[in-house]
């Protein structure tokens, strides 16, 4: 039995060599190859760019990127990475690394006057500082390029004449040394001298070649593609703030007009070892909190400021002062009651709605449910804009449909009231389909038992199909107070976060937490992003926090199975 089982065995035969097994086609491995290449010469250049910003970090990031592209996509192996990948890259960009900034910003007093570092800050005072020297004479400019470099990028270069009127004697001492020598060569037969000012400082310009017009300035010079007004403008701020040093003592030439250029003289020096800003009258500043103060403590501090870290100071004026504080336990307790209101009256409604659409003696439901949908697929962009123009005080269609004058942007109960009510047009159709799916799902069996015990209608409801209603929402209702917690659009566009008190205008009485980061980050009279990402971040625990309360009290609602 045993010879006869073995002999019919088939023989045993190796596995064909690894290369016969490969059928897929040669194109398909010449696409692969060209996308990694496409995708590690994308990450190169944004490498060089991330280089020639100085973050080196990204660069970092984007080096450890490219490897993991090559290592998991150029082998056979780690199939499952090649799928999550460029998940876990998306990831990374588009939910850790904000996390992670807006974490390090809290530390800091990043903001309006401080994002500077404190050597930009000290080169922007002295820049602010430039007075011109009434001595010297007045320039007529033109930017230009170096020939052949882009005009958008290229190295600027002022071209500068000096009438034959004006006493070029301070210039002359500015140019490089040799300039002196070579004076006769940069002197036009119209006695027009001419330079050319760059980052490293004065030189003289050949004149044979040279076009000057009619208004004393270079039209066109060898070497040279000198920008018309229009390409001028296009680098503005990089023209305003571009100085040719001259001489030893921080003066500089820098553009007055379109088309005149004048010696400024800086009227602040910087002691770096003592790290302290002296004005031309004796008046010393120190660093202090990213600024330069008054020693004497008197006045205002300098204009420029920088970046610094400051410790736990924004959470400290969360909590800690006294106006601060009590704005934002104002903003809080509304935040905590307007999402409960809305998902209360939302899911009410919605639930009421898909209960009566649920009946099946009811005809049309399709086209009915269709209607109840409309006002979920519309755009809060679009409903907002128009529910804030209902509820216009003169002119809106509510006051003008009831005849009363009711103050829905002046009072704040009314206010609250507005919100609320929009919310629940743009809310309830979700409610509406959330409770109809789940409604569907429960077992009409069920129900007929619930009928045979001599349960009527409303008990059945109450102990029957609310319980197992909220087993499949009660996680959804969590996350929608989650949502509403942080709506900012809702209130961003029918109220503004209005109306506001008068004794402050940082706190409005229909404001969320999130509207109210947003106010302190960009639309307040002094921004403060370091506090708003301090807020931020109070309202990711308190979130947090409520989300993993609610998911634990309705994750109760399971044992009803």
């Amino acid at each position: 039995m045993s010879s006869t089982s073995t002999a019919a065995r088939p023989p045993a035969t190796e596995p064909p060599p690894k290369g016969e097994l490969d059928h897929t086609p040669a194109w398909v491995h010449v696409a692969k190859w060209a996308a990694i290449a496409l995708t590690i010469a994308l990450l190169g250049w944004a490498a060089q760019q991330a280089i020639e910003a100085g973050s080196w970090l990204i660069v970092t990031v984007i080096a450890f990127v490219a490897m993991m592209v090559l290592v998991v996509y150029s082998t056979r192996r780690l199939v499952p990475m090649k799928y999550m990948l460029p998940g876990l890259v998306l990831l990374l960009l588009f939910q850790m690394w904000p996390i992670v900034y807006t974490v390090g910003t809290a530390f800091t007093n990043y903001g309006d006057g401080h994002t500077l570092t404190k050597e930009e800050a000290i080169d922007a005072i002295r820049a602010q500082s430039v007075r011109q020297d009434p001595e010297a004479p007045r320039y007529g400019m033109s930017i230009a390029v170096p020939e052949g470099q882009p005009i958008e990028t290229g190295e600027l270069s002022m071209l500068l004449t000096v009438a034959p009127a004006d006493d070029a004697g301070e210039l002359e001492e500015g140019a490089e040394e040799g300039g002196e020598a070579q004076l006769g060569e940069n002197v036009t037969a119209d006695g027009y001298q001419l330079f050319v000012g760059t980052e490293e400082g004065l030189e003289p310009l050949a004149a044979e070649g040279v076009a000057i017009r009619s208004n004393g300035t270079v039209e066109a010079a060898p070497g040279y593609r000198v920008l018309n007004l229009m390409e001028a403008n296009q680098r503005g701020q990089e023209v305003q703030a571009f100085a040719v040093p001259v001489g030893d003592t921080g003066a500089g030439i820098k553009a007055a007009t379109t088309s005149a250029a004048y010696v400024g003289q800086p009227s602040i020096t910087y002691d770096e070892e003592n790290d302290v800003m002296t004005t031309l009258e004796g008046k010393r500043y120190v660093a202090a909190e990213g600024n330069f103060v008054p020693e004497d403590g008197e006045g205002a501090p300098l204009t420029a400021g920088w970046t610094e870290n400051v410790g736990l100071k924004n959470f400290a004026t969360i909590f800690t002062d006294p106006s601060f504080r009590s704005g934002f336990l104002k903003i809080f307790l509304w935040n905590l009651v307007f999402p409960l209101i809305t998902v209360v009256s939302t899911f009410l409604l919605g639930m009421l709605l898909a209960l009566l659409f649920n009946d099946p003696r009811l005809k049309g439901k399709g086209i009915y449910r269709s209607l109840m949908v409309l006002p979920y697929a519309l755009p809060i962009f679009v409903t907002g804009i128009v529910w804030a123009s209902m509820f216009n005080p003169q002119f809106g269609l509510i006051n003008n449909l009831i005849g009363l004058e009711i103050p829905w942007r002046t009072d704040p109960w009314f206010a609250r009231l507005s919100l609320i009510i929009t919310n629940l047009w743009l809310g309830f159709p979700y409610m509406f389909l959330i409770c109809t799916g789940a409604l569907q799902s429960i077992p009409q069996d069920v129900k007929e038992a619930a009928a045979v015990d001599g349960a009527g209608p409303i008990r059945t409801l109450t102990s029957v199909i609310m319980p197992l209603l909220l087993v499949a929402v009660g996680p959804l209702l969590v996350a929608s107070y989650a949502f509403n917690f942080n709506n900012f659009t809702l209130v961003y566009l029918v109220t503004g976060g209005g109306p506001f008190d008068s004794t402050n205008t940082l706190v409005g009485n229909t404001d969320l937490l999130i509207n109210f980061a947003y106010r302190l980050a960009l639309e307040s009279g002094n921004p403060n992003i370091g506090l708003a990402s301090a807020v931020s971040i109070v309202i990711f625990f308190l979130v947090g926090a409520i989300s993993y309360i609610g998911f634990r009290r309705s994750a109760a609602l399971e044992d009803v199975n």
